[in-house]
This record gives structure tokens, C-alpha cells and sequence, in this order.
């Protein structure tokens, strides 16, 4: 159970604790932010309000331990990366019970994304090892003007100390995707959890800390992004910030200065349907791809292009398998749960509301329950209607017919978002020229967006984020390339 057993030194009573310096401490605040459960729509836990004092410390602190982890063996580093995955992977279940309890995600995708962390810790390990224990030798006559008088050695070496700051709907994955590369590139870290899901975090944290990393290298700080949010990305502590959300980090890039950012806020990943695609196969994605986890996904369907003389039957056949998908509480691994909160829960009726009053088809009755809204698909949708453009973050698909390919891509990159994209087709030349022509930064062919695996890269344009992820680009976006050259006396040359 979560909060008990192994974790139990994470509670006070109800509240939980943050983590600093290798310990689990009450904040001098004395307050608490709610964690509110999405399906009861009641206080599930607390967590503490940290002050910015706090905040001081722990970078303090950040800053002392990265100086020594820096020198620690990277096989080292692996080992102890290694272990933590594997107590993740033991732990599962209670943390995966947060993840139910704090973000109505079902139970067993829950279960599946813990494991998932804990794959990906093991593999960043090792790539961390091959990256990291390789560097470059480049001798100086190969540009013109020069003889052979330069040895030049470069090696990557860490940013110092790495604020992660992960979102809602993954909080635990897109936690340790930052944790792992920052820890085995040799930098220190300070995350900074949502609030719905801080728990789930503080648990996965916990694991961290039993694997036996040394104290102040990692740290989870929780509070009030009113109170520390800005207080942390502008801290001139800081070296590195990568950042998984919405709007904030357009913000966040503003105002953090001259350090490198990682940032993926969002999409509105479009799915455009020629007229020879497989009807099943789009069908069966569209559902996968625009309902799985609530539409709660930054890389989800979040519109679909359909030509014109196939979309009578494509729709048909997603509404078939919209009535199939189950509706309810997490626990009982429904497909369809409440979404995170009840502003979210107004802000998608609100979309809702704007298609209906402008002419867009239902093609099922709109229904909702406190914070759980039934799935709905939304048939000739205009680009005068809000849903055409606003990412809906539910479980709500619009569906636009269009009469050409360059109508659907003119859609798609008139967009604001360029995070993924899709194309179905069985003519892969088209596939390819279309998929060159959308300014998305990854685009799937005959399948639904998808962040993973974990190792792929993983990127936006536009208002879609900053830089790359995927596990080797986050490695390298967490270090620096230092150089050291050896001049010498004489030119030297290899014996003839």
C-alpha cells in the first residue's frame, strides 16, 4: 500500500514529506497543498508547502553534491541507476496505486508505467556508459593552413544542477526521464513534481533514495507554483531545466536566462486519412490514439483529416468502436476515466459547447459527471470552431473533412502545435512527401503519435517545445563538450 511499509517514512500522519539532503522533512511553512482525487473529487493526500528558503538550501546543497557525484566512476553511476530501477520495478504496485488515486490513470496502465521508468533507467544506464566513455581526437593539419602541432581531446562533462519539472499525466516516467540522464551525465537534480502527482513522485523518489545515492544529489521539492515556481526557474542555481507541460513553459523560456532548456508542451497532433488507408487500421488507431488514458496525452489524436469520399465510412466505424469503450472509475481499469480536474473537466465542455453551437455533428450525446466526461466524437467540425484548434486534453475527437492532401497539411501547419503528426495511406511515396510536408517533430506512418519508446527521439517545433528528448539526446543536451589541446613544439607525423 502506498504511504506504508518501505514507504512509510515519506507520511507524517496524512501529509506527505519532501525530500532534501538525503532526508524526509516537514516544511517550516507549516502548510499543505491538496492532492484532490479525480474520481471522488476529495483530498486524497497532502504535501508540503515548501518556502523559497527552502528552495535555497536544497540548491545549496544541489551544488555541493554535483561536485562530488562528477567524480564518481561512471560505472558507478550505472550501478547505482541500475538499482534504483530495479527497486522501482519491485515496488510497482504501491506506487502505481498513486498513480489511480492521484491522476484516475487505470490501474493497470499505472502498473505499466512504473515498469516502463525502471526500463528506462536500466537502458539510459547503459547508454550513458557507451556515450559518456567515449570522446573525440582531432589532429589540427586537417584544416588548410595548419600542420599537425595540435592534439585536440574532447570529453562531455556535466551542466552542474538539473531542475525537472514533469507533468501531470506521466509523472513518474517523465520524472525519471530526466532524472536518469541528468544522474548518469554527473549532474545533480531537483525535481519539482505537479501537484497531481506529487505523491506518485515522492514514492519513485523514494526508490532513489533506498538505491543509495549520495545525499543532496537528488532532491523533490513540492509546494504552490505560485510560491516557487518562477522562484525555481529563474534560480540562478540552476543550469539546466527541462520541462514536460502546457503553456508555463513558453514562460518558463522567458524568463530563464542564458542555460540550456528542454521543453515539450503539448500538440495537437493531427491524423490526416487518404483514400486508399485501411479503414480498420485508422479506425482501431483512432480510438488508441485519440481515448486511450482519457485523451490525456500530449502526443494523442487530437484531429482528424479525413478525405471526403472515405469519411462516411471511417466515421461509422469509430463510432462502433466508441461504444465499446468501457466508462468508470480507474480502480476498475475502465477505458474511459475522470479527466485530472474539474477546471479541465469546464475548459473541455466549454470546447464541447462552441462545436454545438456552431453546427458540428454529434455522433454521440454529450454526458458528464463531475470530472468524468463520456467519449465523444465530433463529426464536420469547421476551422471556425474551437475544437479545430484548441488541444482538448479529454476525451473529445474532432473530425474535419477535407477535399485534398494540401488541405489537411495546410491544417496541420497552420497550427500553432508541431509536436506529432499522422498519415494513413498504403502509398508510402505519398507518405513520405506528405510527411515531409508537415512541420510536426515526429510524424507516424499507419500507426497513431506515440512518444516512445523511450529511446527514440522525441521532439516539437513551434510552440511544441524546445530541443529533444528520447534517452541519448537527453544525455547529450545534459552535458557540455570540453576541450583540452595539446600544442605541440613540432609538427608530429605517424612513421612512413
Amino acid at each position: 500500500m502506498a504511504g506504508t511499509g518501505v514507504f512509510a517514512e515519506i507520511f507524517d500522519g496524512e501529509m506527505c514529506k519532501y525530500y532534501a539532503d538525503g532526508e524526509w522533512k516537514k516544511s517550516s511553512s507549516g502548510k499543505s497543498v491538496p492532492i484532490i482525487n479525480p474520481t471522488s473529487r476529495k483530498t486524497q493526500y497532502k504535501v508540503q508547502a515548501c518556502t523559497q528558503e527552502e528552495v535555497n538550501k536544497v540548491m545549496d546543497t544541489a551544488k555541493s553534491a554535483q561536485k562530488s557525484w562528477a567524480k564518481t566512476p561512471l560505472w558507478k553511476r550505472a550501478e547505482l541507476l541500475h538499482k534504483a530501477a530495479a527497486l522501482l520495478k519491485e515496488h510497482k504496485a504501491p506506487i502505481a496505486e498513486c498513480l489511480v488515486k492521484e491522476i484516475a490513470k487505470p490501474a493497470k496502465d499505472s502498473v505499466t508505467e512504473v515498469v516502463r521508468s525502471g526500463d528506462l533507467i536500466s537502458y539510459c544506464a547503459e547508454e550513458g556508459v557507451r556515450i559518456l566513455g567515449e570522446g573525440k581526437f582531432l589532429v589540427s593539419d586537417s584544416f588548410p593552413g595548419n600542420e599537425r602541432t595540435k592534439y585536440c581531446l574532447t570529453s562531455k562533462i556535466p551542466l552542474g544542477v538539473v531542475l525537472a519539472i514533469p507533468p501531470f499525466n506521466y509523472p513518474v516516467n517523465l520524472a525519471v526521464s530526466k532524472i536518469a540522464p541528468a544522474l548518469i551525465a554527473g549532474n545533480s537534480l531537483v525535481l519539482k513534481p505537479p501537484t497531481q502527482g506529487a505523491v506518485s513522485c515522492l514514492h519513485m523518489v523514494y526508490c532513489f533514495h533506498l538505491a543509495g545515492f549520495p545525499k543532496g544529489l537528488i532532491s523533490c521539492v513540492t509546494g504552490k507554483g505560485s510560491e516557487i515556481g518562477d522562484f525555481l526557474t529563474m534560480h540562478p542555481g540552476v543550469n539546466c531545466i527541462s520541462f514536460t507541460g502546457g503553456d508555463t513553459g513558453i514562460s518558463i523560456s522567458k524568463k530563464a536566462g542564458m542555460i540550456p532548456l528542454q521543453m515539450e508542451l503539448g500538440g495537437k497532433d493531427a491524423c490526416i486519412v487518404l483514400e486508399d488507408a485501411d479503414l480498420d487500421l485508422v479506425a482501431s488507431n483512432i480510438i488508441k490514439g485519440g481515448f486511450s488514458y482519457s485523451g490525456q496525452r500530449c502526443t494523442a489524436v487530437k484531429v482528424v483529416l479525413v478525405m471526403e469520399s472515405v469519411a462516411d465510412a471511417l466515421v461509422e466505424k469509430v463510432k462502433a468502436k466508441v461504444a465499446k469503450l468501457t466508462v468508470g472509475p480507474p480502480e476498475n481499469n475502465c477505458d474511459i476515466t475522470p479527466v485530472v480536474t474539474e477546471s479541465s473537466a469546464n475548459y473541455i465542455e466549454g470546447l464541447v459547447k462552441d462545436a454545438k453551437e456552431k453546427g458540428a455533428t454529434f455522433c454521440q450525446e454529450y454526458r458528464r459527471e463531475g470530472n468524468l466526461i463520456w467519449p465523444l466524437l465530433l463529426d464536420n467540425v469547421r476551422p471556425d470552431m474551437r475544437i479545430a484548434w484548441e488541444e482538448p486534453f479529454g476525451p473529445v475527437l474532432p473530425v474535419i473533412r477535407i477535399n485534398s492532401v494540401e488541405e489537411g497539411i495546410h491544417h496541420c501547419n497552420a497550427s500553432n502545435f508541431g509536436l506529432q503528426g499522422c498519415v494513413f495511406t498504403k502509398d508510402v511515396n505519398k507518405a513520405i512527401l506528405i510527411s515531409d510536408a508537415m512541420e510536426t517533430g515526429t510524424v507516424q506512418i499507419n500507426s497513431a503519435p506515440a512518444r516512445g519508446p523511450d529511446h527514440f527521439p522525441f521532439q516539437g517545433i513551434k510552440d511544441s517545445g524546445i530541443g529533444s528528448q528520447g534517452i541519448t539526446n537527453s544525455i547529450n543536451m545534459m552535458t557540455k563538450v570540453k576541450t583540452t589541446v595539446i600544442n605541440l613544439p613540432t609538427p608530429s607525423y605517424t612513421m612512413g
